[in-house]
């Protein structure tokens, strides 16, 4: 069998699902992302974005950019507090990640 064959026991991965895949990793694909991501995703509890710019040490509208991409792919969950906004992470990421990784592995994460 040759290495471009596909395996019948591993799951093919669905055009629609490589899109959204696709679209969750060039999200993640900036450092500075990475690093707002960390500092909500680490937090015990949610986090206005006074404190997540004095977290990551970047400025306020960097850090709202970036809170609100990752606020479209899902990956934080953003909600108006009077004058502030409370950031928490989307915990369903724990799950979705790990699984869309083995997923386009080749493997069935059930």
């Amino acid at each position: 069998m040759n290495s471009s064959s596909q395996n019948p026991t591993r799951p093919a991965l669905h055009p629609d699902d490589a899109d959204e895949y696709a679209s969750w990793f060039r999200c993640l694909a900036d450092g500075t992302r990475l690093l707002v991501l960390n500092a909500v995703a680490t937090a015990d509890r949610a986090m206005t974005v006074g404190e997540i710019v004095d977290r990551v040490g970047v400025g306020q509208s960097t850090v709202s950019h970036h809170l609100r991409v990752l606020a479209e792919e899902r990956f934080v969950h953003m909600q108006a507090d009077g004058t502030r906004t409370l950031v928490t992470v989307n915990a369903d990421c724990l799950q979705a990640l790990p699984e869309a990784a083995a997923r386009i592995m080749g493997f069935d994460p059930a």
